[in-house]
């Protein structure tokens, strides 16, 4: 256990900030997620992800939602303690986010006509079974539209692409202060889309 984080930077509630990462490091339901080998301190992160379906630059807010094909679940499996290194060189998380299986998606991919509205989904993270969080998606400082919108700025977004949604509140270890063991099973369940799971395994 540690100490649950502290107040977010007022930077967050001002722009949708976000990073990027390997686009190749994905992996789906079911996967046994390696930790990697400079890491002692693994974590989960419950986000919604959304998969564009055009390919523009400078997407207004009014029309972004026309450029969202569906709606999945994201695991941004996170380093924590190299990540905490690497953000004192302010340029953002590199190994403590990018590493083969840190980006878990799925089960499914949810059309906007199927799901609804995307703001209104109640959220839960399990560890071998025990609830750790409950939420609601209601709480995201920004919509997907919002989110969408801001990264198309003078940067062309492709058919294809993933957004997360950023985590929602409570939903990872390090805003609660418990992280992952070796041989956790994470549940990552999310109204109207599914449940997915992933277990970490230390490696070495």
């Amino acid at each position: 256990m540690q100490e649950p984080l502290g107040e977010l930077p007022a930077v967050y509630r001002e722009l949708p900030i976000y990073y990027i990462t390997n686009r190749l490091t994905v992996v789906g339901a079911g996967t046994t997620v390696h930790w990697p080998r400079y890491s002692q301190v693994m974590d989960y992160e419950l986000e919604v992800a959304i998969v564009t379906r055009r390919t523009r630059a400078d997407i207004p807010n009014t029309e972004s939602g026309r450029h969202i094909f569906g709606y999945t679940i994201f695991n941004d499996f996170s380093a924590r303690d190299r990540q905490a290194v690497e953000m004192q060189g302010r340029l953002g998380p590199a190994k403590g986010k990018s590493f083969d299986g840190s980006n878990a998606l799925g089960p499914w991919i949810v059309t906007p006509d199927e799901l609804g509205d995307p703001q209104t989904l109640a959220v839960e993270v399990r560890v071998n079974g025990e609830t750790r969080a409950r939420g609601d998606t209601r709480e995201m400082l920004f919509s997907f539209e919002e989110i969408l919108a801001y990264a198309s700025q003078d940067e062309t977004i492709h058919a294809g692409e993933v957004f997360g949604s950023g985590t929602v509140g409570n939903c990872c270890g390090l805003e609660i202060g418990r992280f992952l063991e070796s041989g956790d099973t994470v549940e990552l369940i999310v109204d109207r889309i599914g449940t997915l799971r992933n277990q970490v395994v230390r490696q070495g």
